[in-house]
């Protein structure tokens, strides 16, 4: 990717040398025993290299010793790094979830969801990911009714979670059925969403808006929609 088609910042990926922005990166350092540190903020001390955010590409610098090469010195990646990865994303975007609800941007259930849309007032619905097909398919009418003829919805919806992961950030007992209200904390939640569904390459794990036609997804899909 030629360095001029990026604006602001780049990175260069240690894997396939291509260069990005840092959102669709990931940065790893060094501790003090030079084992190789995932920096998911970008924030900590020393050098640092790029891997592109994806499941795949983590585990190919790892086990093919590429950070040792992009660091210039030996290091220690362990064998279950993207493992590892994945679960600090989860991580993530469980606390992401938990400040939405402590901003009063989180409504449960299925009966309460399917209003917030009707009333147009959902960023966002996410199901549990274990969470039963016909639930999803009919919020995803109900989405997909709410839009006028020849539009795309704004709201997104996504599968990222369990119904455990999304009860525990939620301070609640199983949840299937969320929906995001407007707000930053709510677009906090779903930057971080989007990135672990990059980070697993799954489709449908966070689209942007329901089209008007059924089966349609448009907007922000996850690279694995993309391509």
């Amino acid at each position: 990717m030629a360095r001029a088609a990026i604006a602001g910042p780049a990175r260069t990926c240690i894997v396939h040398g291509a260069v990005q922005s840092p959102e669709a990166m990931m940065r790893f350092v060094l501790d003090p025993d030079r084992k190789v540190v995932p920096d998911l903020k970008g924030n900590l001390p020393g050098r640092g290299v790029w891997v592109t955010a994806n499941r795949e590409d983590v585990n190919l610098a790892a086990r093919k010793g590429l950070f040792s090469r992009g660091f210039g010195i030996k290091v220690a990646a362990e064998e279950g790094l993207a493992d590892r990865v994945e679960a600090l994303l989860e991580s993530q975007s469980m606390q992401a979830l938990s400040l939405a609800s402590k901003a009063g941007l989180v409504i449960t259930g299925f009966e309460k969801v399917q209003a917030a849309i009707a009333k147009k007032e959902a960023r966002a619905v996410l199901f549990a990911s274990d969470g039963a097909a016909d639930g999803v398919r009919k919020l995803r009418a109900r989405i997909r009714k709410s839009v006028e003829p020849g539009k795309t919805s704004p709201v997104a919806t996504g599968q990222n979670l369990n119904s455990a992961q999304m009860g525990l950030a939620l301070g609640r007992s199983n949840v299937i059925h969320a929906a995001l209200l407007r707000g930053g904390a709510s677009e906090l939640c779903l930057k971080t969403l989007r990135r672990l569904g990059r980070f697993r390459a799954e489709c449908s794990v966070l689209s942007e808006g329901q089209s008007d036609q059924p089966g349609l997804a448009a907007g922000d899909m996850t690279q694995c929609e993309q391509n």
